[in-house]
């Protein structure tokens, strides 16, 4: 008996199908580079047949390291259409921090941009791990420019090679590569540290939910036109890049933030979706500019990486109109939203789960609590993760399985869900701080400050800051006699961390508050700084 085919949907092909129907519009903007679906695919498939032709399929994995600009997104989808996997690193790290993570992820090949290639290359040696021949040298489209293969070059030194030359030859015609659900479709990093940050892998199922239920959840349809304003390596803008492509709509990627060219592009690119963190709420509604923004076709404003103040909140709705959603949720896989229609009473939740989502609140024993209760976030879904890279135990610590044996993800976070099954969430996952929409961890800080000389102990919290909601300083206990200087010990420190993880400033401390066991009481050192800015922790 002859049986069909039990087909699936993948993104590779969905983006292959967009250009076959609708080929001459507008898929990806970015800057001056303007892609239709005819050559965005056409520049992913260059990409996919050329690391195909170099043996790279299911299991590989492939670094990008590059901005915001139209090559990213065509290095992405171009690993992914060659079955293999892509890991987008971020551009704030330092050389030593991207090294580590290519290691971490067991990356054979990288596409890099000329700035994330000269910190590499100050290295005494580039990750063992990569393969020659696969250190692809990519320079953003010029003005006017078309295509992938017109790439700027520049001066390129061994062992990269131009991508001009990687895909020379290569057919511009999906290859032939099958998909299976659970095949690694990425590895997020969703936070660049000192120390190693556990690799988020998500399969191919797990990106399709992404990209169908927030289409479904924020109304994406084929003809919106999704504004991006954050990078393209982070999950957050995967929010609203996966959700207009896969139905087809058009992305427009700013390169870079900022809040007057913002509100210009809502108006000129006709934007009916965007997405923004609330440091940048902040600026957009600081900016002069704003009374004259046309922001007439905007259906949809998402606000996600943190929670956004109340009073920021109310301004927003206020300019805006009631087009907000708020998003709670964590790489792993979970999210929850607060729509615009949900009632005014849960104005202070974070929302019901996101379509295919469950959610359970748990006790210190692992039971469920019932509604009103107060315990660990834990969900289910098929937007979760398949693990951590390489990393099975940390894994298997955030399992817990239901009356059904099914495994959902404990998050760390503390919250109750009211009668309606609205979430509120009441503690912060350990001790994360959310700076400017990016997670910085306190112990990868307190691992760069500890190795100043003069200090003897170190703990770092996250404190009020107006424009980045909160930003990391550092509590420092001096050795004896040391002379330590607080502001010698900050530039020394900030010289070595990323860009997103730089400290606001130091101070001495003669002692920390602890508990029984010797754990410093973080949320009373933290308290007197939320308390005097006239916020709650």
């Amino acid at each position: 008996m002859i049986n069909l085919d039990d087909p699936q949907v993948f993104i590779p092909d969905l983006i292959a199908n967009h250009a076959r129907f609708q080929p001459l519009k507008e898929a990806v903007v970015c800057g001056e580079a303007r892609r239709n679906w005819r050559d965005f695919d056409r520049g992913i498939s260059r990409i996919a047949n050329a690391l195909v032709a170099q043996g790279i399929g299911r299991g590989d994995k492939v670094a990008v390291l590059m901005g915001n600009c139209v090559e990213m997104l065509e290095a992405v989808f171009g690993i992914v259409r060659a079955g293999a996997c892509a890991v987008p690193l971020s551009g704030l790290l330092t050389g030593p921090q991207l090294a580590g993570l290519i290691d971490d992820s067991g990356a054979v090949g990288a596409f890099a941009t000329a700035d994330f290639r000269a910190r590499l290359d100050a290295l005494d040696a580039l990750p063992q791990g990569l393969r020659q021949g696969l250190l692809i040298a990519v320079d953003a489209t010029p003005a006017g420019g078309s295509s992938t293969s017109e790439a700027i070059s520049g001066s390129i030194s061994e062992p990269w090679r131009t991508l001009a030359d990687f895909i020379e030859g290569a057919a511009d015609t999906q290859p032939a590569v099958n998909y299976r659900l659970d095949d690694p479709f990425n590895i997020i990093y969703s936070s660049g540290t000192t120390g190693l940050p556990k690799g988020i892998v998500q399969t191919h199922r797990a990106r399709l939910h992404w990209a169908f239920s927030n289409a479904i959840e924020m109304g994406f349809r084929d003809t919106s036109r999704a504004l991006t304003t954050t990078s393209l390596y982070s999950n957050g803008t995967w929010l609203m890049m996966l959700p207009v492509l896969f139905t087809g709509g058009t992305l427009v990627a700013m390169p870079s933030f900022d809040a007057g060219r913002f509100l210009a592009l809502l108006g000129a690119e006709r934007i009916t979706h965007t997405f923004m963190v609330p440091s940048q709420f902040i600026m957009v509604l600081a900016d002069p500019r704003l009374a004259q923004a046309d922001s007439s076709r905007l259906e949809t404003i998402l606000c996600g990486g943190s929670p956004l103040r109340s009073d920021t909140k109310r301004e927003v709705i206020e300019t805006f109109g009631n087009k907000l959603t708020e998003l709670y949720g964590f790489s792993e896989g979970f999210a929850t939203m607060l729509k615009p229609w949900h009632p005014v009473s849960k104005f202070d939740t974070v929302g019901t789960p996101v379509l295919g989502f469950e959610i359970r609140i748990l006790d210190e024993a692992g039971r469920a609590l019932p509604r009103g209760e107060v315990g660990e976030i834990a969900s289910y879904g098929a937007g979760m993760m398949q693990g951590y890279h390489g990393k099975p135990e940390e894994t298997a610590k955030l399992i817990w399985r239901d009356e059904r044996g099914r495994t959902f993800i404990r998050s760390g976070d503390v919250g109750r869900l009211d009668e309606d099954g609205f979430l509120s969430i009441l503690d912060r996952k350990k001790d994360m701080i959310i700076s400017g929409g990016f997670n910085v961890f306190p112990s990868d800080l307190e691992q760069v400050v500890g190795e100043h000389p003069a200090v003897r102990d170190v703990t770092v919290i996250g404190v009020p800051h107006d424009r980045w909601g909160e930003t990391p300083l550092a509590l420092v206990i001096a050795h004896p006699g040391s002379g330590a200087d607080p502001t010698v010990i900050l530039a020394w420190a900030n010289e070595r961390l990323g860009k997103h993880q730089r400290l606001v400033a130091v101070e001495l401390r003669d002692e920390f508050p602890r508990n029984a066991l010797g754990k410093v009481l973080k949320r009373e050192l933290r308290e007197p700084y939320w308390k005097a800015a006239g916020r709650t922790l």
